[in-house]
């Protein structure tokens, strides 16, 4: 399954809005914690584990395009 999401860092909680695609994260964008964040918490929500789970495009976007295997 492919996604196409937003992602919104620097939010006071970690959530996913799945009607408007939009992923709300804590950690900032620096050094690459937004990223490994974003893995977690789609790991959690589609409940695999987080190996299952890359960035195809915009790994330094907002917009995201996510492979969830």
């Amino acid at each position: 399954m492919i996604l196409t999401i937003k992602v919104r860092p620097g939010s006071r909680e970690s959530r996913f809005d799945a009607e408007n695609k939009l992923a709300y994260l804590k950690s900032s964008p620096e050094k690459n914690k937004a990223n490994i964040e974003l893995i977690k918490l789609m790991a959690k929500q589609f409940h695999v584990s987080s190996s299952k789970i890359r960035i195809l495009q915009g790994q330094t976007s907002r917009n995201k395009k996510i492979e969830i295997l």
